[in-house]
């Protein structure tokens, strides 16, 4: 009776470690099974290279550039936003701040990370549009400039909370092995703790970074909405997720706008697998380089 409960429980864990393997594959599925289509009547250079995306007009365009470039656009500003700061708030919690400053703010940037998004949105449209509109004397502060500023705060608990943690897996036999070669707290701290922990932190960022290129609610809310190549950081945008969210509801089932979007979910899945496996691969290479896995 025992064995055949033990069997029961191994083949019930089996089946949910194997459910995630077959969503992907079915999620895989649908995106190229969908996009087919764009790829028969569409030309793929045209549709990647094409600079109007006007897919209600008659004739339609379908040229997705300006959505890849308003995507490339906000990712990059963001990145500015959350890596300095997600770093800095990573080492001063591990290095700087007492036990007290620690049990406090790591719990709280974990919070920080669970908000909603449509939360961030709002205090991005709210909040913060009418604020850069007003300081910058601009037409509008919904623009690609707002979106890497919500964005990048979004992405900072990620990038915070992972590079802590991987800046406290680092041996303390390197710190002490450091301070008893005469190195003070700062040159163990720049030239022993963040090297060992860099692929952690690497990993860290990479991750903060395929939050930002998939995030939708909140760049549908605070990025303008124009489909034209940015020229300026304070120009309205649409990135890809946002316009995927905007026009789903509108496009005729069948239609090669409807299939269209698809298309553009799979480039978006694209891009952020090639994000996701590199972190894995960073991932692996650190723990393999501490000691932790083989």
């Amino acid at each position: 009776m025992n064995n055949f409960k033990e069997k029961s429980i191994k083949m019930l864990f089996a089946i949910l470690a194997f459910a995630s393997l077959f969503f992907l594959l079915g999620i895989i599925f649908v995106l190229f099974k969908e996009s087919v289509p764009v790829i028969a009547e569409i030309n793929i250079l045209k549709f990647l290279s094409g600079n109007q995306w006007y897919p209600t007009h008659e004739p339609a365009e379908f040229g997705i550039l300006p959505l890849i470039m308003a995507s490339l656009w906000v990712t990059a500003g963001a990145m500015f936003v959350c890596v300095p700061l997600g770093i800095g708030t990573a080492l001063y919690i591990n290095e700087l701040s007492s036990i007290k400053q620690k049990h406090f703010l790591k719990p709280l940037i974990e919070i920080l990370a669970g908000i909603p998004s449509i939360v961030y949105g709002f205090f991005g449209m709210l909040i913060v549009a009418p604020l850069i509109q007003k300081s910058f004397a601009i037409p509008t502060g919904l623009c690609a400039f707002t979106a890497s500023l919500v964005l990048g705060i979004m992405a900072i608990p990620t990038i915070a909370s992972i590079s802590e943690d991987a800046l406290s897996f680092v041996p303390k036999s390197f710190k002490e092995a450091s301070f008893a070669l005469g190195a003070n707290r700062w040159q163990t701290l720049i030239k022993v703790t963040i090297p060992a922990a860099a692929s952690g932190i690497s990993t860290s960022v990479i991750l903060g970074v395929s939050r930002i290129v998939g995030e939708t609610m909140t760049v549908l809310m605070v990025s303008g909405g124009a489909a034209v190549i940015p020229k300026s950081f304070f120009d309205p945008v649409r990135p890809m997720t946002s316009t995927i969210a905007a026009e789903m509801g509108e496009a005729a089932v069948g239609s090669i706008h409807y299939h269209s979007l698809f298309a553009i979910g799979l480039i978006l899945f694209l891009i952020t697998l090639i994000f996701n496996a590199t972190a894995e691969i960073i991932s692996r290479k650190y723990r393999i380089k501490l000691g932790l896995d083989r």
